[in-house]
């Protein structure tokens, strides 16, 4: 079981994965603090200097809803969403295209006169006789 679980830990989509997972939660942390420390101060302030991490609706005390929070989070949300789109985006752009390989030169041709398929470089049709130019 322990080398079954080896084999599985140690394929290369396992390891892919976990370092996109890993680099995901880390740019995950910049976006949130982007979000919070640099964009939303200037809308708070733009918005008549509302705080947005404060705002909540008290239901008695210790118990609240906090909408500010949950604003936080979806703005960190459509900006992951973005920054992500970006880099797909910019990483298909990068992608070449495959170019299909020019057809192959015929190496037969069709005769005029009883319409058989000859080789190209033939003089005279193997079929009728006839003397190609």
């Amino acid at each position: 079981m322990f080398k079954e679980f080896k084999e599985f830990a140690m394929r290369g989509n396992v390891v892919d994965m976990a370092v996109g997972i890993i680099i995901g939660a880390a740019f995950g942390k910049i976006v949130s603090s982007f979000v919070n420390d640099v964009l939303m101060p200037p809308i708070g302030m733009l918005l008549g200097g509302v705080d947005f991490s404060e705002l909540m609706i008290t239901l008695k005390e210790g118990v609240a809803i906090k909408y500010g929070v949950f604003i936080n989070t979806v703005l960190d949300f459509i900006i992951v969403a973005f920054a992500i789109f970006l880099v797909v985006k910019g990483m298909n752009k990068l992608k070449r295209k495959e170019v299909p390989p020019p057809p192959a030169a015929p190496t037969t041709k069709e005769c005029p006169e009883c319409l058989s398929i000859i080789p190209i470089k033939a003089v005279r049709c193997a079929h009728c006789g006839i003397q190609l130019k």
